[in-house]
């Protein structure tokens, strides 16, 4: 039986590590913290619960498949619901907008709200469908590195529609053009930000995006994001894939141009393949000094990355759900200071995730747990304690503003990640939440293929590979790397 070590027990490590497991390989996983997850993580503080990074659910169909794959009932293992709102949505002139799960009633509620027409909107999430639907099986589930992804039917209908995909222009122009108003424009940019980007540099082809939410849905899993995590590892362990815990990989072993193994603090460990669920850039600058480096590739300009507050609020707000956003009042310059200055904007947009809403346990009897985001540019070394400190009291005030509450004296625990911890946490190249940069439009191309051409029998995964970043694009890639492999 053929060995594989898995460098890295994030998502797409374990899900790797599931794949290969039933194909018959003996699997072993090396994790540099104490638990399984990378982002997909949890942690505890004074009766809090805390999802500790991803908190959006799409395409749940990618974990199902991992049960079915081994033989198992998902509903077994993991539980989610249908969300029946996605998102609410707030102005600093007291819009409010309530996204509704249904796209008619999204439409209609646009309409009402904001006053664009209903079918503008539905128009919007058809064409964002037919994107989604060609460029799904091309660029999602097949390696863009092989020439017969690019000889294949489903290529060939990529080059028919090419100019339907938006390659040639920028998300924000493809938005102002279909809708004018700045609300929705802004609404509908935010997509970007999924993939760490800026809606006017990136391709309009991102706007695939909604579609995933507002045609397939959004959805939440009833123990929390992290079940996600916990569920597929049981499944791991239970065809037989041993995790090992606190346990760095130190070097990937290689001969004549070949793995051999794996090198940890403590031992040599032979293994015919290797699979790196590590980010990329560390994973050759590190795990493989002398190998040669695909340096156009590693210096690309990095994704967004963020500052998360975690904050334990001793009252609730009605008026808020479990996905919240706070728009800016001037989004392009919010993306202009996070990717041209490196700093964060004085008026960003904060996200609120609050599971409590969901899964009441999450927070003390009264109270919530607040999950705040601000999207952040990834660590260049900024005095990040200052740049914090300031952030910090900004969205205090933005927030109490349009909630007119003063949120600071409902305080009543908080922890902080920032880029600085989410690269020593994550490995995460500058601490960049997805990897390289989609801000142009070559971005698709310029992700690290899910295996090398100058190592025999090495592959990656993970979000800073193709497909990308997130939890879909993560599962995503691990299907790809057990295809090729």
């Amino acid at each position: 039986m053929k060995k594989v070590g898995i460098i890295g027990a994030g998502i797409a490590g374990i899900a790797s590590a599931i794949r290969l497991a039933n194909k018959g390989y003996s699997v072993e996983v090396f994790e540099a913290n104490e638990y399984a997850g990378g982002k997909l993580s949890n942690f505890e503080q004074k009766g809090f619960r805390f999802d500790a990074g991803p908190s959006l659910f799409t395409l749940p169909h990618l974990v199902e498949e991992l049960f079915t794959l081994s033989g198992k009932n998902p509903t077994d293992f993991f539980d989610y619901e249908r969300l029946d709102v996605i998102c609410h949505y707030f102005w600093e002139d007291g819009t409010r907008l309530k996204a509704l799960a249904q796209p008619q009633d999204f439409a209609q509620e646009i309409e009402r709200v904001i006053g664009v027409p209903a079918h503008k909107v539905t128009r919007f999430l058809a064409d964002s469908a037919f994107k989604y639907d060609v460029l799904d099986g091309l660029f999602l589930q097949d390696s863009l590195h092989k020439l017969s992804t690019w000889t294949s039917a489903k290529a060939l209908r990529g080059y028919l529609n090419l100019p339907k995909l938006g390659i040639f222009g920028t998300m924000n122009d493809a938005n102002q053009k279909q809708f004018q108003h700045p609300k929705l424009v802004q609404l509908f940019n935010r997509y970007a930000t999924y993939n760490g980007s800026d809606p006017y540099q990136t391709p309009a082809t991102l706007n695939i995006i909604p579609h995933l939410e507002y045609n397939i849905g959004a959805f939440f899993p009833r123990k929390g994001m992290v079940d996600i995590t916990n569920s597929l590892v049981q499944l791991a362990e239970s065809l037989g894939v041993v995790f090992h815990y606190q346990t760095p990989v130190l070097e990937i072993i290689t001969s004549n141009h070949q793995v051999s193994g794996i090198r940890t603090a403590h031992s040599t460990l032979d293994f015919d393949i290797v699979v790196s669920n590590m980010d990329i850039t560390p994973t050759y600058r590190k795990l493989l000094p002398k190998a040669q480096h695909p340096d156009r590739l590693l210096d690309q300009p990095k994704s967004s990355s963020g500052v998360i507050f975690y904050w334990g609020i001793n009252q609730q707000f009605p008026e808020l759900d479990l996905h919240n956003i706070f728009f800016s009042d001037n989004y392009q310059e919010e993306f202009k200071w996070m990717f041209d200055k490196n700093d964060i904007y004085h008026d960003p947009t904060v996200y609120i995730n609050i599971t409590s809403k969901n899964k009441p346990n999450d927070a003390p009897s009264g109270c919530e747990n607040w999950f705040v985001l601000v999207n952040a540019p990834a660590n260049n070394g900024q005095d990040w304690d200052n740049i914090i400190d300031k952030l910090r009291e900004n969205i205090l005030q933005k927030i109490s503003r349009i909630l007119s509450c003063d949120i600071k004296k409902h305080l009543v625990c908080e922890a902080i990640l920032d880029p600085r911890s989410i690269e020593s946490k994550t490995s995460s190249a500058q601490g960049a939440l997805y990897g390289n940069s989609s801000n142009n439009k070559y971005a698709a191309f310029l992700r690290h293929a899910n295996f090398s051409s100058k190592i025999k029998n090495l592959y990656f995964v993970g979000g800073s590979v193709h497909p990308g970043g997130g939890i879909p694009l993560a599962l995503s890639s691990a299907k790809i790397m057990a295809k090729e492999l």
